[in-house]
């Protein structure tokens, strides 16, 4: 068999429940390329039922993170619409400085996270990426709701490591999702940047 046949063999086993929950957080970032808030109805919706699918994959930070999720898809919501149909905030960056800071943090929140969750039947290296990426994710959401524009950089790395993540637990379509997204977030990314030129850079 051919990769082509194996995905495909490998997808066609995904479950309705999955495949909802794809469509949703695919029709999220297409929303939030674009500034649109009705994306944060879709992200609510989309982290609902990846609640329960990750749950049942054993995958409990993730699984964590989809109630982080809804609550942050409420808050910008709520942001975002402030002013009614216009965004009310602009698209802003940070300084190098700040991203150093952050990324150390989540590094060792992902470590610190790892140690509590691990478990003797899981993979080594499990209970580590999946902490690591749920702390990078928590960051890169509350990006996305403040508009700070290299929140698209953050998703890209991210979206790749848990692509590899979803696929090691058979969660197929959502690989290939996050796959996706990688290649969204890229155009995300220079989507925003032209709002951000001309914006000061944040502390």
């Amino acid at each position: 068999m051919t990769p082509f046949d194996h995905l495909a063999a490998a997808l066609a086993q995904v479950r309705p429940a999955e495949w909802a929950a794809v469509v949703l957080a695919l029709g999220y970032l297409l929303l939030a390329i674009r500034q649109n808030p009705w994306c944060w109805v879709c992200a609510i919706l989309s982290a609902l039922l990846y609640l329960v699918i990750f749950a049942r994959a054993g995958l409990v930070m993730q699984a964590g993170l989809q109630v982080f999720y809804a609550g942050m898809s409420v808050y910008g919501w709520r942001t975002w619409r402030a002013a009614g149909a216009t965004p009310v905030l602009p698209v802003t960056r940070w300084t190098s400085g700040r991203h150093l800071a952050v990324i150390a943090a989540i590094i060792a929140a992902g470590a610190i996270n790892g140690v509590i969750v691990a478990r003797d039947d899981a993979p080594a290296l499990l209970p580590y990426v999946d902490a690591t990426i749920a702390w990078g994710s928590v960051l890169a959401t509350w990006m996305v709701a403040r508009k700070i524009l290299e929140n698209w950089l953050y998703w890209i790395v991210l979206d790749c490591a848990a692509a590899v993540l979803y696929w090691t637990q058979d969660l197929h379509a959502t690989a290939v999702l996050f796959v996706v997204y990688a290649v969204l977030a890229m155009r995300g990314y220079r989507e925003w940047m032209r709002d951000a030129t001309g914006q000061p850079v944040t502390a």
